[in-house]
């Protein structure tokens, strides 16, 4: 179909009307997916007691026998016709190794080696972590991106898609030490440093290769001999380069700062990498290595006495621990109660420390006693306190969260375990006041699950500010387009009060520091002192460096233990993954890329450090659009856990699974007795009955159908997407249809355009079909996929199946005339062709399937789908008599209908169909039997205005004036 120029101005009223019958077809199909949704509910409650078991994948599918690799085998003598019922295991079988060995998903180039006139689109997906298998929210991500690449691919375009996976250093290393511990009961301080690191390429090769399947599995048509892995050389090359780089512009640096600090990981954390978990009394919560609950939740009050009186402050803390660092209390400089005291030192109970009264504008006269505890050390707020008083920082724990020396005399002791012997010897010497509820937010480390501990520590960071601004200005001036709305007021949000970046991390898996400790000879050095530390891209540079520094002097080079956060990495992903730093071929065609899909929540995390870096480093932004999805979450609303057992693999989705075997699944992960029971019950509440096969497609087509520009959450009820499996089936018995009346000698005609011989039905569905290709189209532009789908779908089931191929069925029988039957056939060739083609960024292995058992065009040599040409409008399939036609057909139809139901509903009898018209139109002088076919009567009788109706017959009239009537015989 050709590109239709706009040049006649629409009539307004026809316009209106079409806008309302338009209405009224969605609200219908609406209302169907709202009633296959609540059925499936209904279903699933009615069976919650006696679950039943679900086949994973349905042993009567046909087999598909063809060489791996190969095109596949639809006739054979085994299977001498298209099979009689749709089959999802069969239909994808074959398919994705002939696409990727015939190499169609790789870049076409002109043959001057450039991208091709049609545009250049290029998308980098989002890396997924190799700590286990995708999830349902990945196959949301590749549904999505995938849908757009393959309609950019039909478009013409030059396309990459290229794959990779993220070493996720914190989640994977936590992964591994955990599954070390229950397989072996060793630490990785027992395997050391090498060893261990090997243990987790292990996991990686496995992992890997399962997360590769997965998106094979979904469809996904990358460019896989592009894949990267973040710890491949070439990302490692970009990584070293990367920090090196803003070493020498004095973008990073080394200082020592408050972290949040991960005791179970034993290591710093990023602010983007603490969950929140708000407590509104008293609460005990499981903390990973303490085997009873511990108390948070509460303001604990007690006192400190004051020096050379009898007199005592009282000081609240949610943190009774932490006062063996406090070297201060601190009191609102107009707070009265306090007056009395400016001035003096508190005495601490435990190590006599004398601490200053200090006055502080900061502090909340209304919140507990009214005077802090300063704890410079441990607490965020205090640490800014500390540095305006010029007060001691004490860190008092260790990096186990056990306490060291400066927490006598409870060194060694667990620092929970320590706040409740803290608050026994303050009973004891009669410094304790109580305590009470007090609503708080406790800080987790996102990967452990542990309690964050704050700790000063010296760490690399990178300053931020000049590059986020950079960032701000690229979205304001449009160099880079936010979808939706929503995300990028987020963006703008957070970059206006962007904090440097803490990079280091404290592990053994990740890209190692290419930071080097000049170690001088003689000299007593400070490893937090940055002036003796220099970076370098290799140990040599780094050589040149340090003997460029410090000329004259004795040194030896230790390079840093610690590894770079994995956002530091993941940050250079979309020109890294090119080439960069070097000029290679893939960068100069393919940067920057134009599509960045990802998930609203990674926004911060992931999709601004790109942006900063790349603008940083390559001098542009490196896409120009991000598009946000929502967040998949169970039925309940609840957020996607294993422990909750409602996370879903989308494999499982696509071939059936039993209850039985999602539970038997949690056993192959690392979670404990507890975590495993949890899990079952709730696999028992989110699936009951296991989960059905729904086939690729179906789940493609259903997760895009999820996605709005508006919606920031998707509740998704797996029982949802079975009802997408109805729809395929839909096409696939649209086909089968079409098989049958095209004959075994049918060829199509040369091209898609029109022959003048069509019928009132051809005119009809060819317009509808340019109304619905011009809707996707935009759509798609728009990235607006549920309205997308909703018109896609709303076309095949109402206009193609529901209406065209009933309409038609007596126009291609044998008996019918030859010239109408050869127009009908054509025009059913072209709406199938084209419908198939529109679906297929969206279901590729069913359109892909059907598109190569429908016969050719002469000359048509395309070998896949994936490379057809998209439909788009056509200015000579618009028809609005057509189709005003037809709807007073169809208004006739369905008054038929209602009276059958409504008077005869039951009965078997034959009936007559009368029709008067007044309006003398030609669809119902030559079409009667179409309209017969749709309504389920063979006798048709067509009057005209001036005859008579028989009597006692049931008769209705449609709102343009059309009298129908039904007789039973």
């Amino acid at each position: 179909m050709a590109d239709a120029p706009s040049g006649i101005a629409p009539d307004p009223i026809k316009e209106e009307k079409k806008k309302r019958a338009e209405q009224k077809k969605l609200e219908k199909l609406e209302k169907f997916r709202a009633k296959q949704e609540k059925l499936a509910q209904v279903a699933a409650a009615s069976k919650k007691d006696k679950p039943k078991k679900v086949k994973a994948i349905d042993t009567d599918a046909p087999v598909d026998k063809t060489p791996i690799g190969e095109k596949k085998i639809l006739i054979s003598p085994e299977m001498p016709e298209m099979p009689s019922v749709y089959n999802p295991a069969y239909v994808e079988s074959s398919w994705y190794a002939w696409w990727e060995k015939q190499g169609f998903f790789k870049p076409v180039l002109t043959p001057d080696g450039k991208p091709k006139p049609e545009g250049l689109f290029v998308v980098p997906t989002p890396p997924p972590n190799v700590t286990g298998s995708l999830h349902i929210g990945h196959a949301l991500t590749i549904a999505i991106q995938d849908t757009l690449v393959r309609w950019n691919r039909m478009l013409g375009k030059t396309v990459l898609f290229i794959p990779g996976t993220d070493h996720a250093g914190i989640s994977t290393q936590s992964v591994v030490e955990k599954k070390l511990w229950v397989d072996k009961q060793l630490t990785r301080h027992d395997l050391g440093r090498e060893d261990f690191v090997a243990q987790i390429w292990k996991w990686k090769e496995l992992y890997g290769d399962r997360i590769h399947m997965q998106m094979k599995r979904l469809g996904a048509s990358y460019d896989w001999d592009r894949a990267v892995f973040t710890m491949d050389p070439i990302m490692c090359k970009a990584v070293n380069e990367n920090f090196c780089r803003l070493h020498e512009q004095g973008l990073v640096y080394r200082a020592t700062r408050m972290v949040n600090w991960c005791v179970r990981l034993n290591t710093a954390l990023s602010n983007l990498e603490v969950d929140y978990e708000r407590l509104l009394s008293r609460t005990f919560l499981k903390v990973p290595g303490y085997e009873e609950k511990i108390e948070f939740g509460v303001m604990y009050n007690f006192a400190y006495p004051i020096e050379g009186s009898d007199e005592r402050i009282v000081v609240a803390t949610t943190r009774p621990e932490t006062m063996l660092g406090d070297t201060a209390v601190a009191v609102h400089p107009q707070d009265t109660r306090f007056t009395k005291f400016h001035g003096k030192f508190a005495v601490h109970p435990f190590n006599g420390r004398k601490l200053p009264i200090i006055l502080d504008d900061s502090v909340n006269m209304e919140t507990g006693t009214g005077a802090v505890k300063i704890t410079p050390a441990h607490d965020f707020n205090d640490y800014g306190t500390g540095k305006r008083h010029n007060l001691g920082f004490i860190n008092i724990f260790n990096d186990d969260g056990t306490l060291n020396a400066n927490g006598s005399p409870f060194e060694g002791k667990r620092r929970f375990d320590v706040r409740k012997e803290i608050i026994e010897e303050l009973k004891k010497l009669d410094l304790y006041e109580g305590d009470k509820n007090h609503p708080m937010d406790i800080p987790f480390c996102s990967r452990s699950k542990d309690v964050i501990e704050p700790l000063l520590k010296p760490q690399w960071w990178v300053s931020c500010k000049e590059m986020a601004q950079e960032a701000i200005e690229a979205v304001r001036s449009g160099s880079i387009t936010i979808r939706p709305s929503t995300s990028k007021d987020e963006w703008f949000r957070w970059l206006d009060n962007i904090r440097d970046w803490c990079i280091s991390r404290q592990l053994w898996w990740g890209h190692r520091i290419p930071a080097y400790f000049v170690k001088i000879e003689g000299l007593n050095q400070d490893k937090a002192d940055e002036e003796f530390w220099v970076s370098g891209r290799t140990l040599e540079e780094a050589q040149q460096k340090a003997e460029k520094k410090f000329s004259g002097t004795k040194f030896s080079l230790e390079q840093d233990t610690d590894v770079l956060d994995t956002w530091f990495s993941s940050g250079l992903w979309p020109f890294a993954i090119l080439g960069w730093p070097d000029k290679t071929d893939d960068f100069t065609k393919f940067y920057p890329t134009h599509l960045l899909e990802t998930g609203w929540d990674i926004i911060f995390f992931w999709v601004a450090r790109m942006v900063m870096l790349g603008i940083n480093h390559t001098g542009t932004v490196p896409f120009s659009e991000v598009f946000c999805h929502p967040i998949i979450r169970d039925a309940q609303g609840r957020k996607m856990s294993k422990t909750l057992g409602n996370v879903v693999d989308p494999v499982d989705v696509i071939d059936g699974i039993s209850l039985e075997r999602l539970h038997a699944k949690l056993h192959e992960g690392n979670l404990d007795k507890e975590e495993i029971e949890r899990a079952q019950t709730g696999q028992k509440e989110n699936f009951p009955n296991g989960i059905p096969q729904c086939g690729t497609d179906a789940l493609r087509f259903t997760l895009c159908n999820y996605t709005t520009t508006s919606a920031r959450n998707i509740n998704l009820n797996v029982n949802v997407l079975f009802s997408d499996r109805t729809f395929c089936n839909k096409l696939w018995q649209a086909m089968r249809f079409a098989l049958r009346r095209f004959g075994d000698d049918f060829v199509p005609q040369p091209t898609e355009q029109k022959t003048s011989k069509e019928t009132i039905g051809d005119r009809w569905i060819l317009h509808r079909l340019n109304d619905t290709v011009t809707k996707v189209n935009e759509g798609l532009h728009n990235r607006n996929f549920k309205s997308v789908t909703d018109i896609a779908r709303g076309f095949c089931y109402y206009d193609l199946c529901d209406v065209y191929l009933e309409w038609i069925k007596p126009i291609t029988s044998d008996q019918a005339d030859a010239e109408r039957k050869r127009s009908s056939q054509d025009t059913l060739y072209t709406a199938l062709e084209a419908t198939l083609k529109m679906l297929h960024p969206f279901m590729p292995y069913i359109t892909e399937e059907l598109y190569q058992r429908l016969p050719r065009r002469p000359g048509d040599t395309i070998p896949t789908i994936s490379l057809a040409k998209y439909p788009l409008a056509n200015k000579d399939y618009i028809d609005t008599e057509a189709e005003e036609a037809l709807g007073l057909a169809l208004e006739a139809v369905k008054a038929a209908r209602t009276i059958v139901k409504d008077k005869y509903e039951g009965q078997k009898n034959k009936y007559e169909l009368y029709i008067r018209d007044d309006k003398g139109l030609r669809v119902f002088a030559e079409d009667g039997d179409s309209i017969g076919s749709l309504v389920g009567i063979k006798t048709v009788k067509v009057l005209s205005a001036s005859e008579t109706l028989p009597d006692g017959i049931e008769t209705l009239k449609t709102d343009h004036g059309i009298d129908v009537a039904v007789k039973k015989l």
